[in-house]
């Protein structure tokens, strides 16, 4: 299993690809989707789906111009089922700037927590609402690395400012559901540099506070 990350759009969203001999996962495809058709065609890669850890606008940008390339289907958590087709509700509206609104098709597929399997790949998604309410983890478990959105960084985590978002509810999930895993679990956050669970145990500020 590999995996491959590029910061992406206006907010240096983290977009990954997580691939093995010619099949891939498109997670979080927040903007520049000829960067990543070029590295999957360079790498003789066909992706398999997308897969979306929330619906925010810095997440989603490249969604429906890879979907339509590849003819391939969308996941989000069933929470956030509107909110691809709704500025207002994914926030572009608002803090879009120079992208302005960002209106995509439905999501094919509603996620909910559980294990699924998408072409030849097996993971674990966990909701981990707070930073918003549809907020889900994608765990590797065999591979030992979760892709974990905006609800953990390094040393940080998601804002929880944004409507329907809360401190006390994110503290929550990411004790209860993600600080269950393994120590050596790598992190692969919605921005910003990878780290791990024991890492964000011991030194992450607000989860000690």
């Amino acid at each position: 299993m590999n995996i491959k990350s590029f910061s992406l759009g206006p907010l240096g969203t983290n977009c990954y690809i997580v691939y093995k001999e010619s099949d891939a996962l498109i997670v979080d495809p927040g903007g520049s989707p000829d960067t990543i058709i070029q590295f999957l065609d360079n790498n003789n890669v066909k992706p398999t789906a997308i897969l979306l850890t929330h619906a925010h606008f810095d997440h989603i940008g490249g969604v429906d111009k890879l979907r339509n390339f590849y003819n391939i289907d969308v996941y989000l958590h069933v929470q956030e089922k509107d909110w691809l087709e709704n500025p207002k509700l994914n926030r572009s509206e608002i803090y879009g700037g120079e992208l302005g609104a960002i209106k995509t098709q439905a999501p094919n597929h509603l996620l909910k927590a559980g294990t699924w399997e998408v072409g030849s790949f097996e993971f674990d998604v966990v909701h981990i609402p707070g930073h918003s309410p549809g907020s889900v983890g994608f765990t590797f478990q065999k591979e030992g690395f979760i892709i974990s959105g905006d609800a953990l960084f390094n040393h940080g985590v998601g804002r929880t400012d944004l409507p329907e978002g809360s401190f006390s509810q994110l503290m929550e999930s990411i004790k209860n559901h993600l600080f269950t895993l393994p120590d050596t679990f790598i992190v692969y956050p919605g921005h910003g540099n990878r780290t791990t669970i024991g890492e964000e145990k011991r030194n992450n500020p607000y989860i000690r506070l």
